[in-house]
C-alpha cells in the first residue's frame, strides 16, 4: 500500500510539472501564432491601406524588431517581478495586440500594435524556456523544455489553418472580402485573442519559479514549489540555489562580460547557438514558402498545400525530439541535425542552380522539382528534431542561476535580430541571384554549425541547473 501510494504521489508530481510547463509553453504557441498569422493578411493589408512595398515590408517585419526589444528586456523583468508575473504581462500585451491589430484604422496603427505583439513574443521567447527549466527535474528537463518548440510549431500550424478557414468562410479570395462586420484579414489578426486569454488565465494559476523565490528570500514558498516539482530533498536544493546566486539579489549586465573575451565563454556559446539557428534559413521556409514555390512554377493552391504540409512535418518531428532528447542528449541531436540540414540545403541549391530561367525566375520541373520538395521537407524534418527544440532547451538550462534570465534575454534578442536579417535579405537574393545562392549560403551555415557544436557546445543532459558554469 505504501509503495502504491508513493507511485501515485510520483505520478501526481509529474502531472503537475507537465501542467505548469504546458501553461508556460502556451507562450510559445502565441510566439508561433503571432509571427505566422500576418502572412495570410499581407495582400489584404496592402490593398486596404494602399501600402507601398516598403511600408508593407515594415508592417510585416516590425513585429520581429519588437520581439528583439522584448527579449532584451525580459531578463530584467523576470529578475525584477518574477517569471509568472512577467508571463502574465506578456499575455496582456498579446491581448492588446490582437484587438489593436484587428481594429487598426491606419497602417501606422497596425504597425504599432504589431510591435506590441512582437514585444510579447520576445517576452515569451525568454520567459517560457527559463521558467520550464527552473521547475523541471534534470531527468525530464529536455522533454519539458521541448514543449516550448512544440508550442511554437503548433502556433504556426493553427495560424495557417485559421487563415485558411477564414478564406473559405468568405467564399472568395478577394483582398477586401468581408466576414460579418469586418474584412477577413482583420478576423485573422484578432483571432489571436482567444489563445492569449487562455494563456493569461493559465499563467495566473502556476507557481513562481523556486529559483526566483530563493533569490528574493521567500524560502518557505520556495520549499512548497520544490516539494511539488523537483522531487529532491528540499534543503540541499535551496543550498545549491543560494550558492549559485552568490548571495546577490539581482544580476546585472556586467555579469555577462569578461575582460579577456568580451562576453563570458558560455554566453558566446549561447549567442552562436541563437545565430546559427536562424542562419540556416529556417524562417525563409516559414515566411516565404508560398512566394518561393510560386516563383518556381507551382500554383497558388499547390504552394499553400506545400506550406501546410511543411507545418505538419514540423509538428510531427518535434514529438520525435521530445521522445529522444533526454535519452540521446542535446549534442547528438544538434550534430545529426546539422549534417542532414547541410545536405538537404545543398541539394536545394543544386536543384535551383540547374533550373532554366523563365520570366526572370528558375522554373523547376521533373526530377529537380521532386528533389527540391523532398529536400525541403527533409530540411524541416531535421530542424524539427534538432536545432528547433534543442536550442531553446539549451538556452533555458546552460546558464547558471545568477545570469540565466539576463543571458537568455540577450541570446533571444540576437536570435530575433538574426531572424530579421535572414527574413529581409531573402527577397533580395530571390530577385538578384536566385534561390540557389541563398540556399548555398544556408548550407554553408549548416556545415559551420556542425563544427561549432562539436568543439564549443557541452552536453547538459542530466545535470542540475546549479552545476552549470
Amino acid at each position: 500500500m505504501g509503495e502504491k501510494g508513493a507511485e501515485n504521489k510520483e505520478s501526481q508530481r509529474i502531472q503537475f510539472i507537465l501542467r505548469i510547463a504546458i501553461a508556460a509553453a502556451l507562450g510559445g504557441f502565441l510566439f508561433g501564432f503571432d509571427t505566422s498569422v500576418i502572412n495570410g493578411a499581407v495582400s489584404s493589408i496592402q490593398s486596404t491601406f494602399n501600402a507601398s512595398s516598403i511600408h508593407l515590408g515594415l508592417t510585416v517585419s516590425s513585429a520581429l524588431l519588437g520581439s528583439a526589444a522584448g527579449a532584451l528586456g525580459a531578463g530584467w523583468l523576470a529578475d525584477g517581478i518574477g517569471r509568472r508575473r512577467s508571463m502574465w504581462l506578456a499575455a496582456i500585451l498579446f491581448i492588446l495586440s490582437a484587438i489593436g491589430s484587428g481594429l487598426a484604422p491606419r497602417l501606422i496603427d497596425l504597425v504599432f500594435w504589431r510591435v506590441v505583439g512582437g514585444v510579447a513574443v520576445g517576452f515569451a521567447s525568454v520567459l517560457a524556456p527559463a521558467y520550464i527549466a527552473e521547475i523541471s527535474p534534470a531527468e525530464m528537463r529536455g522533454r519539458t523544455g521541448s514543449l516550448m518548440q512544440l508550442g511554437i510549431v503548433f502556433g504556426i500550424l493553427f495560424a495557417l489553418l485559421t487563415n485558411y478557414l477564414l478564406v473559405l468562410a468568405t467564399q472568395d479570395q478577394e483582398p477586401l472580402s468581408n466576414l460579418g462586420p469586418m474584412a477577413a484579414w482583420r478576423w485573422m489578426l484578432i483571432s489571436e485573442l482567444a489563445p492569449a486569454v487562455i494563456y493569461g488565465i493559465m499563467v495566473i494559476r502556476i507557481p513562481e519559479s523556486p529559483r526566483y523565490l530563493v533569490q528574493k528570500g521567500r524560502i518557505e514558498k520556495a520549499r512548497i514549489v520544490i516539494s511539488k516539482t523537483l522531487g529532491e530533498p528540499i534543503q540541499p536544493v535551496i543550498d545549491r540555489i543560494q550558492a549559485s546566486l552568490g548571495n546577490r539579489d539581482n544580476s546585472t549586465i556586467v555579469d555577462l562580460f569578461s575582460r579577456r573575451t568580451l562576453f563570458l565563454p558560455i554566453v558566446w556559446t549561447g549567442l552562436l547557438l541563437a545565430i546559427f539557428q536562424q542562419f540556416i534559413g529556417i524562417n525563409v521556409i516559414f515566411y516565404y514558402s508560398n512566394t518561393l514555390w510560386e516563383s518556381v512554377g507551382f500554383s497558388t493552391t499547390d504552394s499553400s498545400l506545400i506550406t501546410v504540409g511543411t507545418a505538419i512535418t514540423n509538428v510531427v518531428t518535434t514529438f520525435l525530439a521530445i521522445a529522444t532528447i533526454d535519452r540521446l542528449g542535446r549534442r547528438p541531436l544538434l550534430l545529426i541535425g546539422s549534417v542532414v540540414m547541410t545536405i538537404s540545403l545543398g541539394l536545394m541549391s543544386w536543384a535551383f542552380a540547374g533550373a532554366p530561367i523563365v520570366n526572370g525566375a528558375p522554373l523547376l520541373s521533373g526530377a529537380s522539382s521532386f528533389v527540391t520538395l523532398i529536400a525541403a521537407n527533409v530540411f524541416i524534418f531535421a530542424f524539427g528534431f534538432s536545432w528547433g527544440p534543442v536550442m531553446w532547451v539549451l538556452l533555458g538550462e546552460m546558464f547558471n542561476n545568477r545570469i540565466r534570465a539576463l543571458a537568455l534575454g540577450l541570446t533571444a534578442t540576437v536570435n530575433w535580430l538574426a531572424n530579421f536579417i535572414i527574413s529581409t535579405t531573402f527577397p533580395v537574393f530571390l530577385e538578384s541571384s536566385g534561390p540557389s545562392f541563398a540556399f548555398g549560403l544556408y548550407a554553408t551555415a549548416g556545415a559551420m554549425s556542425f563544427f561549432f557544436v562539436l568543439f564549443m557546445v557541452r552536453e547538459t543532459k542530466g545535470r542540475e541547473l546549479e552545476d552549470m558554469l
